[in-house]
Formats: C-alpha cells, structure tokens, sequence
C-alpha cells in the first residue's frame, strides 16, 4: 500500500497545477500595479502584494525579476557569463491607462495594471509570449520559502525545444520535464529527469522564435501545455522568479544570443575532436600499451585513450595502483610520442581514510559538505564511504584545482572526465537536502545548489588543468551541468544502453544540448550498457563521426566494443568512417570557432535552420553540422534505405553527385558503408587527407570541395591555427572565407583571408562537382586561362596557391 504523508510532510516534488486545483486558496499573486519607479535600464514596479523588476539587456533580451515580500534575493547567477555585458539600447517606457508598456527597437513589452500580468509583442503586433496566471507563489511549509511559477498562454499550434538532455520527442509540446540532476542508469525515452539540468527551451510562435532562460538553481519543472492544454508553466521550489526572454525572430539568433548570456565552448585542443577509446576499465599498464598497439596495427585512427576509476589506488582520486601502473609519466609519454593522449577520470567522492593525503586536507580546511548540525556529510560510492567538496565554495574550488598538480604537471595527463557529479551517492541517490553549501557566500542547502554541483567541480577541474598546462589549451568532460557549464566543459549523454533505441536517443539528445548552449556533446558509441552487434555499432560510428565528441565507451562486464571486435567486414567500414573524420577536419574545427565566436549550435536541428517551413518543425533525425552538411542517420535494424527530408535550399548527395532540390522529403539509399549525406549546393567543404591522429604529418595541398554554384552568393570558411596552444588570442591564426557564385554562365570562387597563422601546405586542389561535363577554361586571379576537362563521374579538379583571391570558370 502506498504511504500517505501526514498533511505536512506533503511536498512539491510533482504537480503543483494539480494541487493548486484542489486548493486554490493557497495560490498567491501580486495583485494590482500601484506605483512604479524608472532607474537608469530597470523598471521597478509595485503592486500591492509583490515587485517586478524589469531591466532592458539589449532590444531583444528583458529580464524578469519577481519579489513577494518586499525585496528581492541577491542577484547572482552561475550561469551568467562574466563575459556578458547589457548592450546600450534605447527604450521607451509610457502609460496607459490600462497598462504600462516598455518598448525597445524590437518589442513591445506591456504590463497590465489590474494583475501585473505581461504580454511581449514585435513592433508589427504580433503576441510572442502572454501571460495566462502570470506570476504568482505557493508557500513551501515544508522547507520554508516559496514555491514560485510563471504561467504563460499556449496555443494548440505552439512549439517548444530545449532544456539540455530529455529524451523524447525533439518538440516538447504536451510534456512536463524536471531539472534535478539524476544519476540515470540505462535510462529510456520516458527517462525523467536526467544528468543535466538546463532551465532554457525556445518557443515557435507563428513561426517567430523566442527563448526563456529561467535562471534558477532550484529543482525546477516546465510544463508544456501537457496538464492544461492551454498553459506553458515552468516553476522552481524555492528562490526567486527570474527570466530572461529573448526574441529572435529567428531560432538561431535566439541560440546565439542564450550563447551571449551564458557563454560559449572555449576552442579546444583539435586532437579533442578525434576519435577516443574508452571503457570501464582499460588496466594494467601492459592492457592500454596492447591496445594502442592494436589501433595503429590495424590503422584504425584515434587520438585519445581514457583511463576509469580502475587506474587508481583503491578509487582514491589523484591517485596511481603503483602495481597495475608502475610509471604513469612514462607510459602517458611513450603513448603521446605515438600519437596518444591520455584521460584520467576524477569523481567527487573522496574516500575517508585518514592515511589519504586528500583526505586530511579536506579534513584540515573543513573544504568538505556539512548537514545542518555541521556534520560532515558521509556518502558512499565506488571507494566506500566518502566525504564530498563543496565545490560551490571559491576556497575549495581553488583547493581542488591545485591537486592536479601531480596529474596533469607531473605525470602529463592531456585530460580529465567529471563523472558521478549530480552529485551521486549509492544510498538515497544523491545529498540529502539538508547538506549546507556556501554558494560563494550566499549560503545555502542542497536545495538549491544541487543542480549547479556538476557545474562547479567541473569548473574546479578546468582551473586546475589550465594551472598546470601552461599555454595548451585543456579539455574536460563532465555528466552533469547547468546552464553555462559549456563554459568550462564538454559533457557526454551518460550512461545509455546498446539499443536501436538508443541510437535515436543519443541523435535527439544532441540536437537538444546544442540549441541549449552545449555544442561540444556526444553519446557512449554503441552502448555503455549491453553488446551491440556489429551492424549497430557501425551505424552508431557512422552518426557520431557528425557528433562534436566522438567516444566509444563501455562497460566492460558487458564486452568489448573497440573498433575490431566486430569482425573484418565491420572493420573496414568503421575505419573508413573513423578516416573520414580525420579528413573532415578542417571543417568541423572551423565550425566549432564558428561557435566558439558567435554562439552558433555545431548541431542544428532542421527547425533551426529552416523555421518557416512547417515540414521542420516535427523531423527529429535529420540534423545539421555547421552550415552546409545535412545528416540522417539510419536508425533501424537491417535498413538500408529511408525517407529523408530535405529543408529549403538545393542539395548535392555527397555519395552520388546527383542534386536534389529542397522542401521534400525523398529515398535516401544506404548501404551499411554509407549514410545519408547530402552537402548544401554551393558549399566549400575543406578536407584534408586521413590521418592516424591529429596533425601526423604535414601535407602538401589541401582539398577544397566545391559543391557546384548557385545563382546567388553561398559563404563557407575554413579557420586555422596551430590546433593546441592559446597563441591564436594573439593573433596566430588564419581565418579564410569563400564565396561562390554563377554569374553570366561563369564559376567565380573568391577567397578572402585574415590573420598572421601560415599552415604547412602551399596550395589548395580544389575539386568542383555538379558541373556538366566538357571543356572549361579557368583563370586564377587574372592570370592567363588554363584549360580543364570534365569527364563523367569525374569531377573537375584544378591546383591553385592557397592564397589566391579568385578562381573564375567559363567554357
């Protein structure tokens, strides 16, 4: 029989909108506007039960703040880039006599006066977000505070994304999700809540896209319409309501602007984009040589091998097992002069031993979680009992940044991996609430700084890498974030199984971490958990060579997943796929600086790219990567076909040649060597020859593929530098950009270029498909026409210096 809570032991761990139904009573609202004060970019308005703080962040950013007793919480944010700035905007704020409204170039942002409700329009009228309950609060009797909820209309035809890693439809119309990092093993579609928690989802009004970043730590709920049809309400069970909408119209400019708020991915050493080999465990010393060994035997390329929990001395982290790993310095090195980079994972837990160095000095400094009596919180995990830092403390961070010393400056570990960082705890899953943090002297309990846990360790982590790196760049990785933690990490979709299902899973996933500020996400290839058979694990390979981190990684009581398990047939394929994304490189690095810059997604979904299409606004599979290469990854057991949708646009079939125009949906064939691909017409896609790992060798020309012309000019670019040290802050890179054109019959590709970084090979051969077949004459930069020839599967090919300005064909 279920256990009945005595009436004040009940909770708001699920559906407040219910409960508030049953007791309408308890619902508070801020009532009518009284009075109201204008300050420099803020305004302050007073109502008789509650305050709204607006302030004007830029033309397209309005921030919300909610006061109920008469002041408002300190406002400080994890989230928030210190980078980030209000941009000088104009506004204009007048009185009506129904309501007050504040306008910016772009909006119109109108308070009522009868219930400080809010309803944001575009200058031509049209509603992007209204307000339906509005703000309004619940006492939280239990814990103390309030329950604090925002209620906006939903229209049968509305659309909503984000919030980081839920699984399920990519469209999360009729959905309630939570943010509570949870460790999840083997979750499913129906998984809810998972390791991530980022308040952030974007709204398809009538095809105008606008975002909601609720900036509050607090385990938190979002409910899309699916308990009322007509109502989006998003809630948090403590804190205060603050929000940031932000207007596009376009969903891309209201990813990049979330990216301007909260920040974007560092660039990160290249050889962090290639291929890494993971799995619970790789030991001893003789058991990672043989391995790395065997991927250079069977010229399988890979840049990375990671070491878990089974490298240390019983899981005491920052530690060796002297007996399985006798020199670690020499062995990370031997890999590294192979072309190997090493990871090591660190997990929270600390084990209590009062032999372990680590462990007095938390002791010592009191750096670790206390409950509410001062108590040191003990929690188990892989090495036992533990005791956890509170991470969320500056002393402690700067603490835990300093014991990679011995990791990274001694022994030159390239990498870490935050894992088991919800936090996780074997008895009760995760802290128990009543642990105190410090919170960067805004004290609170694990209420409220559970979900920024992940975020701050990993944060710590980052620090201590640059520490002692000197002036090459650092990658981590991490399970759990908040909003902002790209800022400091790159993060995997946890621990998922060997599963078709899961195929379409980790593709959903990513697309959604993407449009939520998290670009540099991938998915355990082929299945933490469980053995694929070999036709699985290829399509996996196959769709995550796309992917930004690209890792398999497996439990190892559930059997071997490297690349050659699968037997020959396998092997090739995974291999070629493997070249291939050695090759393609030079584009997926410049996309990423394309993020890097600008906050574009790496991955786009096809409503991002195509948002006035409706055909978008329900396809979940097809993806983008950067501006110009469309992906479907085959997702079925024995297919070798599927439909496929094409956005707007033409589009040239990567395998084929054979164009296809956009706005349809088509058979796209694929063998098990293959996956639909297709590259936008008109596109520079750079490739660069296959390699074993980053920057083997030096070559001496560079591919650049013309995808055809169209009639009207299509951009591409290619960003270099020296892949591994900060120089490229100071200048030492090469930033070229290409556009092409059919002007009057004739092919023009122009090059521009900036930037003091001069790579290695001296000229380009660039390759041009779509063209008819016949003879062609080309000039590069004015000089004399040389004639080429273009044969029947055969694309045109001409050799040029790589820092030409233009390239005209004609016949």
């Amino acid at each position: 029989m279920e256990e009945i809570q005595p009436e004040e032991e009940k909770t708001f761990e699920g559906n407040y909108i219910e409960s508030f139904q049953k007791n309408d009573s308890d619902d508070f609202y801020p009532g009518s506007i009284i009075s109201w004060e204008k300050k420099e970019r803020h305004v302050l308005i007073y109502a008789e039960d509650g305050i709204l703080e607006l302030s004007i962040h830029s033309p397209r950013i309005i921030k919300f703040r909610y006061a109920n007793d008469g002041y408002f919480e300190d406002d400080f944010s994890y989230a928030i880039s210190d980078d980030y700035c209000m941009e000088e905007t104009s506004w204009r704020f007048e009185e009506s006599e129904e309501s007050l409204l504040i306008s910016t170039d772009l909006l119109n942002c109108h308070i009522y006066k009868k219930n400080m409700c809010m309803c944001i329009k575009d200058k031509e009228g049209n509603i992007l977000a209204e307000d339906e309950k509005g703000y309004h609060w619940k006492e939280e009797k239990r814990f103390g505070g309030n329950v604090v909820i925002s209620t906006f209309k939903c229209s049968p035809d509305d659309k909503y994304y984000g919030l980081g890693d839920k699984t399920g439809k990519l469209n999360l119309k009729g959905t309630r999700k939570e943010l509570w990092g949870t460790d999840c093993y083997g979750y499913g579609n129906d998984t809810d809540p998972v390791y991530k928690n980022i308040p952030f989802f974007v709204g398809l009004k009538d095809k105008l896209a606008y975002g909601v970043f609720m900036d509050n730590t607090f385990r938190s709920f979002f409910d899309f319409g699916h308990e009322r049809p007509e109502a989006l309400s998003f809630w948090a069970q403590g804190g205060e309501m603050r929000y940031y909408f932000i207007y596009g119209p376009e969903v891309m400019t209201v990813a990049k602007e979330y990216a301007r708020l909260t920040g974007s991915s560092p660039l990160p050493p290249k050889w962090a984009l290639g291929y890494h080999q993971s799995k619970w465990s790789y030991y001893p010393e003789s058991t990672v040589r043989e391995l790395a060994a065997t991927f250079r035997e069977k010229k399988v390329p890979c840049d990375v091998i990671h070491l878990d929990i089974d490298y240390m001395q019983g899981y005491r982290c920052f530690t060796w097992n002297e007996s399985r790993f006798p020199d670690p310095k020499k062995m990370i090195s031997d890999l590294e002069a192979d072309g190997f980079k090493t990871i090591c994972i660190i997990d929270p837990g600390i084990k209590i031993d009062k032999y372990y160095s680590v462990y007095q000095q938390g002791v010592h400094n009191r750096y670790f979680c206390k409950r509410m009596d001062g108590a040191f919180f003990k929690g188990s995990v892989w090495p036992g009992p533990c005791h956890f830092p509170d991470f969320t403390k500056a002393k402690v961070r700067d603490w835990w940044a300093g014991l990679f010393k011995g990791l990274i400056g001694k022994d030159g570990v390239h990498g870490i991996w935050n894992d088991m960082n919800e936090p996780a705890v074997f008895e009760e899953g995760t802290f128990p609430r009543d642990i105190r943090h410090n919170y960067d002297g805004h004290a609170c309990s694990h209420r409220k700084a559970h979900n920024v846990y992940g975020m701050q360790m990993v944060r710590a982590t980052n620090e201590g890498q640059k520490r002692f790196s000197g002036n090459k760049r650092v990658f981590t990785i991490t399970r759990s974030a908040y909003a902002g933690t790209q800022r400091y990490s790159s993060a995997w979709t946890g621990d998922n199984v060997a599963t078709w299902e899961h195929l379409q899973i980790a593709n959903t996933q990513c697309q959604r971490l993407n449009l939520s500020g998290m670009s540099f996400v991938g998915s355990d290839v082929g299945g933490f958990i469980g053995s694929p058979d070999g036709e699985l694990y290829t399509r996996w390979i196959q769709m995550a060579v796309f992917h930004p981190f690209f890792r398999t990684h497996s439990s190892g009581d559930h059997g071997d997943k490297e690349p050659w398990v699968f037997g020959d047939d396998y092997l090739k394929i995974i291999r070629r796929f493997i070249e291939f994304r050695y090759e393609l490189m030079p584009y997926l690095y410049s996309t990423f600086r394309q993020h890097v810059v600008d906050g574009s997604p790496i991955l786009r979904s096809l409503f991002m790219v195509d948002q006035e299409n409706e055909e978008t606004w329900y396809r979940e599979e097809e993806f983008m990567m950067g501006d110009h290469i469309l992906i479907c990854p085959i997702t079925q057991k024995g297919s070798i076909n599927r439909r496929m949708y094409l956005p707007t646009g033409n589009w040239i079939d990567f395998w084929s040649g054979k164009e296809y125009a956009g706005k349809k949906e088509i058979e796209a064939i694929a063998p098990i060597d293959q996956i639909p691909m297709k590259i936008r017409k008109g596109a520079v896609l750079p490739l660069q020859p296959p390699m074993q790992y980053v920057d083997e060798f030096e070559f001496e020309a560079l591919k650049l593929h013309v995808y055809s012309f169209e009639s009207e000019v299509v951009k591409s670019q290619l960003y270099e530098d020296d892949g591994l040290t900060y120089d490229f802050e100071k200048g030492s890179y090469c930033l070229r950009t290409y556009e092409t054109i059919m002007d009057d019959n004739e092919m023009i590709i122009k090059q521009n270029f900036k930037g003091e970084f001069e790579s290695s090979y001296t000229k380009f051969r660039v390759i041009i498909h779509g063209v008819a077949n016949g003879k062609y004459y080309a000039s590069v930069d004015g000089a004399k026409k040389v004639e080429l020839s273009k044969g029947t599967n055969i694309p045109m090919v001409i050799e040029v210096p790589k820092h030409f300005k233009e390239i005209r064909i004609s016949q």
